[in-house]
Parts: structure tokens; C-alpha cells; sequence
């Protein structure tokens, strides 16, 4: 049996973060992690990094080009995506390093609340124990069943198809998430002819319908196709395609494709940790069932980040690193209740930032609620950056003049939107970023008209 101070199942953004700062402690730590594919969390190898690389890069395809000089580029983007992920991975294992940090690579499970089992790659199995544990294991994509998905070689979850090596010439993507639609608008960008199929009937059901209308507009305009209100019935493989088989208002019809992407959502990966040998509970979701300071229902052990079935940022795994570490010096001072907004991005083209509350969310909450909408074109900076598709929206409370909501979709609005949280956290009112001074020319500096637009 060995022991430490800590154990650590999983090596995503939260765990890496824990393991270095408890390992400068002088604590012992062992960081488990499956696959050394996996080093560094989803983010680096399979999430944020490739992704917004590939996004990155497809802004660089020329539309003129044929589809196969476009194929040629895609692949080039591919290969220089795995050096860059290959390169990151490595850094994220050198740093822990020397640090009191002992890196295992195998399968982990409870056996009880502080022992832990780990299946090697060669069959071993090892026995850990530890003073308090910190699982940081992450989501999985989640893949429906559907007749004739077995026997096809060409269904891919968000994993597999940022290592895909061929640009398919058709990609059908299979729901309407912000995955779903950030993949849509790379793909299409390459060149591929794009299809999203939405089972629901309307669009971005979440946003309000501007905001949603517009993000619909926007990738229509990019050649993606979206049909609303249709169902994948049945996938019937070729020798060099797919038939896919959809059933809707309007009937039957079949579409086809070299790739499908399931973009159906993601759950919690607790799938074999045994957690109720250790008498940890899980939310009727399947998430780790956790407190304001990330504390499961044994209070040795902790949940960071997707596993616990609540926002699925990278930035949320490392503010709950902040949290724990809060914890465990005793002072509890930072925790889930005060960390404030989140704000969140999806990288389409342009992308689409939000925080807070939509119009009708506001509405249905306060009396007076104060709303200021313009299009991307009325600002200076998207003609010099040659994209003025989109629109800005601001949400306002109108009794306090604190804003309640922001919705960006214009290029460079994942910069924008950290400056509304910041201001939605301090409770500034929103005449001061009405009369702030920015610099010029700036996408920012919209914020000033912006607001100065509500009623």
C-alpha cells in the first residue's frame, strides 16, 4: 500500500493546478491519469486548444480555392494541431516534475473512502492511500443509439473529428449545441458542405430570438445548412458514404455524408471510479454531488470541474482549483456562491459571447428592464477587420442601472465580454462603461454607443 498526502484522479486543468501547488507545499501527491494522451485535461489535448487552432486556421482559407487545394490545407492544419497539442502535453507533464508529484498512468477506483485502486497498462494493480482525494476525471461525449451506427466506420464524437486527417466533402452534424455549431462553422470555413441537424423546433432555444435569428443568419451566410425539427432514424453505410435517413414535419428524406458528428452532449466521467465505496453521491444528472467549496459527501474527498455535471468551462475546473485550495487553508473565503458570473464563448464565426441573463430571463425577474441592440456593422473596427456580421445586446436593470446581461456576436467578442463580467461582478452601474475611454479603434469601444442606445 502506498501513501500520500493527496490523491489526485484525473489530470485536467483543476487536478494539474491542485497537484503543483499542494506538491510546493511539501505535500505528497499522486496524480493518476488513464491515458498519457490525456496529460494537461480535455482543454489541451481535445478541447479548447485544438479547436480553437483549427478555428484559427480555417479564417486563413482562401473561398476561391477549389475543394481539394482546401483539403490540402486542412490536412497541413491537422498535422501542425497535433505538434502543438504534442508540445503542450509534454509541458504540462514536465512541470510537475521534481515537485513531490508522482504521475501514474492507469485506471483509477475507490475501494474505500481513502483507498484507491489503480489497473496499470501492463494488468498490475496497485494500492493507494491518502489523507483527502480530488477527482478531476471530466465529461464524455454522450453517443445515442441508432439503428446502422454500429456498422459505420464514419461517426465521430467532437474527439475524433479534430484528428480527422481528410476534409469531408459532407459533414451532418447531429444536434445544435454550441459544439455542434462551433464544429459547423469550422468545417464549413475548410470547405466542407455542412448539415446540422436540431431535433427541437427552435433554434438556440436558450438565447433570445435576435440573438438567435442572428447566430442562425450568420452561419447560413457561411454555407451551413440547419434543419429544425428532424429526427436520425436510421444510418445506412456505403462503400464511400453514409445514407442517412431522417423523419420530420415535412416527412421522410435521406441526406448524405463522409462524416456524422454526434454532438448530442457530454456527461460526467464517473464510469468505474466505484464512488460508493468511498460514500460519495452522485446528482440525478450523474455529476459528483458537491458544496459551495467543492466538498463531495465525504468531506476528505473533492470534485473539480466537468465531472461535477455543472459548467463545462476549463475556466470553471481551474476556479474551482481556487476554491479547494481556499478550503484546505481554512479560509473558505472564495467559493461556488461568490465567484460571480460566468461568462461563455463559442467560437463561430464571428464569435458568440454572453454573461448573465437573456431579455426574457430579465424580464420575467425585475419590473424594469432597459434593453440596447445594434448591429456589428455600425462599428468602425469590424469594417477594418472585414467582418461585420452580428449583432450586441445589453440587458440593464432599469430601478439600479446595473447590467444584467450581455450578448455579443461580433468578431473579437471573447475579449469584450470579460470587461461587462467584471463590471456585472463589482456592481458597477452602466453609465460608467457608457462614459468610459477607450482606446480607438477598438471593438470595445462599441460598448460606449451601445449603451448609450438604451431605453
Amino acid at each position: 500500500m502506498r501513501t500520500y498526502d493527496s490523491i489526485i484522479i484525473g489530470f485536467g486543468k483543476g487536478g494539474k493546478t491542485l497537484a503543483g501547488w499542494l506538491g510546493s507545499q511539501g505535500k505528497s501527491v499522486a496524480l493518476i491519469e488513464q491515458s498519457p494522451e490525456m496529460f494537461g485535461g480535455t482543454c489541451i489535448n481535445i478541447g479548447c486548444i485544438p479547436s480553437k487552432f483549427m478555428v484559427e486556421q480555417s479564417h486563413k482559407i482562401d473561398a476561391q480555392k477549389t475543394f481539394e487545394e482546401k483539403s490540402l490545407q486542412y490536412a497541413d492544419a491537422v498535422a501542425r494541431k497535433r505538434q502543438l497539442v504534442g508540445m503542450l502535453r509534454g509541458k504540462n507533464k514536465d512541470k510537475l516534475v521534481g515537485s513531490n508529484v508522482e504521475l501514474i498512468v492507469g485506471r483509477a477506483s475507490f475501494e474505500g473512502p481513502h483507498e484507491v485502486k489503480v489497473e496499470l497498462p501492463d494488468g498490475e494493480t496497485i494500492a493507494l492511500t491518502g489523507e483527502k482525494i480530488f477527482i478531476n476525471t471530466g465529461a464524455q461525449s454522450i453517443v445515442p443509439t441508432i439503428e446502422g451506427m454500429a456498422e459505420s466506420s464514419r461517426i465521430y464524437t467532437s474527439t475524433g473529428l479534430l484528428d480527422l486527417d481528410v476534409l469531408p466533402r459532407r459533414l451532418v452534424i447531429l444536434g445544435a449545441s454550441y459544439i455542434a455549431l462551433e464544429f459547423a462553422s469550422i468545417f464549413a470555413r475548410f470547405g466542407s458542405e455542412v448539415t446540422v441537424l436540431q431535433r427541437g423546433t427552435q433554434f438556440l432555444a436558450k438565447e433570445d430570438a435576435d440573438v438567435a435569428q442572428a447566430i442562425k443568419a450568420g452561419l447560413e451566410k457561411q454555407g451551413v445548412t440547419i434543419l429544425e425539427g428532424v429526427q436520425l432514424t436510421r444510418i445506412e453505410p456505403q462503400t464511400t458514404h453514409d445514407v442517412l435517413h431522417l423523419r420530420g414535419a415535412l416527412g421522410e428524406k435521406t441526406i448524405e455524408a463522409e462524416a456524422l458528428l454526434v454532438a448530442t452532449g457530454r456527461r460526467p466521467n464517473t464510469a468505474g471510479l466505484n464512488l460508493k465505496a468511498a460514500g460519495v453521491d452522485v446528482t440525478d444528472k450523474g455529476g459528483i454531488l458537491v458544496d459551495e467549496e467543492n466538498r463531495t459527501t465525504t468531506g476528505h474527498i473533492f470534485a473539480m470541474g466537468d465531472v461535477t455535471g455543472k459548467e463545462q468551462f476549463t475556466y470553471i475546473s481551474l476556479d474551482d482549483f481556487r476554491i479547494v485550495k481556499s478550503a484546505l487553508e481554512g479560509k473558505g473565503q472564495r467559493t461556488t456562491m461568490n465567484r460571480g458570473e460566468v461568462p461563455n464563448c463559442v467560437f463561430i464565426d464571428p464569435p458568440f459571447s454572453r454573461v448573465g441573463l437573456t431579455e426574457k430571463e430579465a424580464r420575467e425577474k425585475f419590473a424594469s428592464v432597459l434593453v440596447a441592440t445594434m448591429p456589428t456593422a455600425a462599428i468602425p473596427k469590424a469594417h477594418i477587420l472585414g467582418n461585420t456580421t452580428g449583432m450586441l445586446k445589453m440587458i440593464v436593470n432599469g430601478e439600479t442601472h446595473e447590467i444584467l446581461g450581455a450578448h455579443f456576436y461580433c468578431v473579437e467578442s471573447h475579449e469584450m465580454i470579460n470587461l461587462v463580467k467584471l463590471a456585472m461582478d463589482q456592481h458597477i452601474p452602466y453609465t460608467v462603461l457608457q462614459n468610459f475611454i477607450f482606446t480607438h479603434p477598438t471593438m470595445s469601444e462599441s460598448i460606449n454607443d451601445l449603451l448609450g442606445l438604451l431605453k
